[in-house]
C-alpha cells in the first residue's frame, strides 16, 4: 500500500508538472513569480539574465556592472531614471548574478559579445550605455564593435571606468603592478566570502578613510551580489579587467561620451584612467568629483543621477 500510494503521488506531480509547462508564458510566470526569470541565450550556448523596465517605446538607457557584481548594483539608477520616463535594462554579466556560471569565456570579447545578444534580442536603439569599472570596459568594446557599426548607440557614460590600462606596463608605467591583481587571485582562491567582504568595507567606498560614514548594509549588500556569481568567473575576470588594453577601443568610439570619476578612487586611480580616457575618446566630456570613491554610484546615486540625466537630455 505504502508503495502503490508513493507511485501514485510521483504520478500526480508528473502530471502537475506536465499541466504547468503547457501554460502561456504569462501565466505561468504569475504561478511562479520570481522563479521565472528573463534570459537569452548567447551563440555559445550561455543564458544571460536581464532586467527591462519601463515604456518599451521610451529610450533605452542600458547598465553594465562592475566586478564582481552583478545588475542589482544599478538600482538607485534604474529606479531614478524609470521615473523619468526611460526604458532601462540591465543584464548580469556571465558567471554573475543570476547568468550561467560557465567555466569559459571570462574576457571582455564575451563579454562585449553578450551583452550584444542581448540588446540584439531586445532590438534596442538610440540607447544610452553607461558601464562602471569593469563594466565601463564592457561599455568602451560593445560601442566600439558592435553598437556604433550596428547604428543601435546614441551616447555613452564612463564611471569609474578601468579603460584604457590597468596594469602597470612599460607603456603604462602609471599602472597597478601585477602583483597587486596576483594578490587579488590569491585572496579570492583563499576565501572569497571574506575578501568580498574586506572589499566593499574598506577602499571601494572609502570606508577605510577616516571620518567616513560606513554603510553596513551597503557592504552586505556587494557581498551579497558577490557570492551570488561563480568563483570561476571572477577569479578569470581580474585578468579581464586588469590587462585588457582598451585604447583602441576608446580611440573608435565617436558618440558622446561622459567620463565620471572620484579623485579617491583607490581601485581605479582617476590619473590612469578618466584623464588618459578623455584624451583618446573622439566627443567625450570629464567630471572629477573630489573625495568621491569607486563606489560613487552607491553613496552618491543623486549627484551621479543628476549629471548623467543632464547629459542624457543635453
Amino acid at each position: 500500500m505504502a508503495i502503490e500510494h508513493t507511485r501514485r503521488q510521483m504520478l500526480m506531480t508528473a502530471a502537475a508538472a506536465a499541466a504547468l509547462s503547457a501554460l502561456p508564458r504569462e501565466i505561468l510566470a504569475q504561478i511562479q513569480g520570481d522563479i521565472m526569470m528573463d534570459t537569452i541565450k548567447t551563440k555559445d550556448g550561455v543564458e544571460i539574465f536581464y532586467k527591462d523596465w519601463g515604456p518599451k517605446d521610451a529610450q533605452p538607457v542600458v547598465f553594465h556592472h562592475g566586478w564582481p557584481l552583478s545588475s542589482d548594483d544599478w538600482d538607485a539608477q534604474m529606479l531614478f531614471f524609470l521615473s523619468h520616463g526611460y526604458r532601462v535594462i540591465a543584464h548580469d554579466r556571465r558567471g554573475h548574478g543570476r547568468s550561467q556560471q560557465v567555466s569559459e569565456g571570462h574576457d571582455m570579447d564575451h563579454y562585449a559579445a553578450d551583452a550584444a545578444a542581448v540588446f540584439e534580442a531586445l532590438d534596442l536603439r538610440n540607447a544610452v550605455h553607461i558601464g562602471h569599472s569593469t563594466g565601463g570596459g564592457e561599455v568602451a568594446r560593445y560601442v566600439a564593435k558592435f553598437g556604433q557599426p550596428q547604428g543601435r548607440v546614441a551616447k555613452a557614460v564612463l564611471v569609474a571606468a578601468v579603460p584604457p590600462l590597468m596594469l602597470k606596463t612599460t607603456a603604462n608605467p602609471e599602472g597597478t603592478p601585477l602583483e597587486v591583481f596576483d594578490g587579488f587571485r590569491a585572496a579570492l582562491a583563499t576565501n572569497r566570502a571574506q575578501f568580498f567582504r574586506d572589499i566593499p568595507a574598506g577602499p571601494f567606498y572609502g570606508f577605510n578613510r577616516a571620518g567616513a560614514t560606513v554603510l553596513p548594509g551597503v557592504i552586505d549588500n556587494w557581498w551579497r551580489q558577490g557570492m551570488m556569481g561563480g568563483a570561476k568567473a571572477h577569479y578569470d575576470g581580474i585578468k579581464a579587467f586588469s590587462e585588457t588594453d582598451q585604447t583602441e577601443d576608446l580611440k573608435a568610439i565617436t558618440v558622446p561620451t561622459l567620463v565620471l570619476h572620484g579623485d579617491d578612487d583607490q581601485v581605479v586611480p582617476y590619473k590612469d584612467a578618466a584623464e588618459k580616457q578623455i584624451k583618446l575618446l573622439q566627443n567625450g566630456q570629464m567630471k572629477i568629483y573630489k573625495g568621491l570613491s569607486h563606489g560613487m554610484l552607491t553613496t552618491h546615486a543623486d549627484l551621479l543621477n543628476a549629471d548623467i540625466l543632464a547629459f542624457i537630455t543635453a
